[in-house]
């Protein structure tokens, strides 16, 4: 992220490579506040707050106020802070128009039908990978969240009173499948396929959000008679 248009009133900050650390901490850990990348990247909160303003004011992060669950406490609520779409951008996004125009062409030969086809090709890979290592891991979503890893979703489990939440910090195809939902569709049917349950998608960096969230509920248990 080099090259950002310094804001008037901040000082030039000629690390660079730390601003490219707290973008990218952001993208692995999903919409933070200052607080927060302060402790993750130890670098004390004002100069967390300078490289958020370069940042912002290059377009590539948006502020917005920290959603509390409960009872909040007085005072403002603290500010956290996301990827825009031109952050993402500068992770791993080559050839995103090439492949919408190949999309666009392939309905208008083969229809809905070709399009959803190449989605279910496209999660092969997943597929080959979680077949193939998924044995090695303590549970199947573990072996889901680290295939993803290696594919470059960024992904992590998070345990929630209903079941487990499947978050994935980075899509490699959301400009795409901004488009094309039938990619979205795609990876949650593999997803229900693999882990061998219902699975229900709350939120997908496609459709504008921070985070793909999936939620994977307890099994359910039968009861014997």
């Amino acid at each position: 992220m080099t090259g950002d248009v310094v804001p008037e009133g901040v000082a030039p900050l000629a690390d660079d490579s730390t601003r490219d650390r707290v973008a990218r901490s952001i993208l692995e850990h999903g919409p933070s506040t200052a607080a927060d990348l302060a402790d993750r990247l130890d670098l004390t909160a004002a100069a967390i707050r300078r490289h958020l303003a370069v940042l912002a004011e290059a377009g590539h992060l948006v502020a917005r106020d920290q959603r509390v669950y409960g009872s909040r406490g007085r005072g403002r609520p603290a500010k956290v802070f996301a990827l825009t779409d031109t952050g993402r951008e500068l992770f791993h996004h080559a050839y995103d128009d090439l492949a919408i125009r190949a999309l666009r062409f392939l309905r208008q030969e083969g229809g809905a039908q070709a399009v959803n086809a190449f989605a279910e090709q496209v999660m092969g890979e997943v597929r080959r990978r979680f077949a193939a290592d998924g044995a090695e891991y303590n549970s199947p979503a573990d072996a889901l969240a680290e295939v993803l890893n290696e594919q470059g979703y960024v992904a992590s489990l998070e345990p929630v009173a209903s079941g487990t939440q499947l978050c994935q910090y980075h899509c490699p195809v959301a400009h795409v499948a901004k488009e094309f939902p039938e990619l979205c569709a795609a990876e949650t049917r593999l997803f229900s396929e693999l882990l061998g349950s219902h699975v229900q998608r709350l939120a997908t960096i496609a459709h504008g959000d921070g985070v793909c969230t999936t939620h994977i509920p307890h099994p359910v248990e039968r009861k014997v008679s």
